[in-house]
């Protein structure tokens, strides 16, 4: 368990962010490797640090073969930007979960469940259940659907028969879902019963010119989440296939116990 203290005053573009509406993103960091093909953890924490999260979920933040070693330099992310890992155990020496990492700045970590996704490919999720530190409970479920239109299918009953056997809360769902179609076969409206009405899509691949929604921040309440926008810069163009999602809580949609 993790508890963070001292918010720092964030900016993006010269411009001051609004301090008192955590940012939460997600990032397909692409084992660190960039569109230029050079492997540059560094390149990777610099862009983390750009968007300035509370909480971010990270996708292909480990090796995905063997002993599935971390890429990132976890303990520098603490020190300088205060973000800590979500344990899981075993860890062993990956970060997360099938590659899934999810960081925050302030709270404390009530539960951790692991997800072995359905499909061909080695797919997962990382939920958790934070107590927020201005009050309230947040689930937050970082996810990398496969490739496979049959396996996306798949990884999104389990992940909502799971929430079936959970306790009602707030939830967010954000991470690299791999779907960009929203017609009959998407496996984006196997989530409209639980989550209702999903955000617009927004396009974050490829990084250097953007035409497909392959990430996705969505929230079971309406007024659980702002508006869903890209994280673009030079970096970020350069440093991942994809660009990083983020959004800010809203905290009405935090304290609300009943679902609407």
């Amino acid at each position: 368990m993790a508890s963070i203290k001292n918010r720092r005053q964030r900016q993006e573009h010269g411009v001051l962010m609004d301090t008192s509406q955590p940012v939460i993103a997600s990032y397909n960091v692409h084992k660190c490797v960039g569109r230029d093909g050079r492997f540059d953890p560094e390149r990777t924490s610099r862009v983390i640090q750009e968007i300035g999260a509370d909480i971010i979920a990270l996708q292909e933040a480990d090796t995905r073969f063997g002993e599935r070693r971390g890429l990132l330099d976890l303990a520098r992310l603490e020190r300088e930007n205060g973000l800590v890992a979500v344990p899981i155990a075993p860890a062993g020496k990956a970060h997360g979960w099938h590659g899934n990492v999810l960081l925050f700045r302030e709270g404390t970590v009530r539960d951790v469940h692991t997800v072995k996704l359905p499909g061909l490919e080695p797919r997962g999720a990382l939920v958790t259940e934070l107590e927020l530190k201005r009050g309230g409970m947040l689930r937050v479920i970082a996810a990398h659907f496969g490739l496979l239109r049959h396996s996306r299918a798949q990884q999104a009953r389990a992940l909502l028969e799971l929430l079936g056997e959970r306790e009602g809360l707030p939830t967010i769902l954000m991470g690299d879902l791999n779907e960009w179609r929203l017609g009959k076969g998407s496996s984006l409206n196997t989530f409209r019963d639980a989550f209702g009405f999903l955000p617009p899509a927004v396009p974050s691949f490829p990084s250097n010119l953007p035409v497909l929604a392959l990430d996705r921040i969505i929230a079971n309440r309406k007024e659980l989440i702002g508006s869903v926008t890209v994280h673009d810069s030079a970096l970020a163009r350069v440093a991942s296939d994809h660009l990083p999602l983020k959004a800010h809580i809203q905290w009405d949609g935090v304290i609300e116990t009943e679902k609407p």
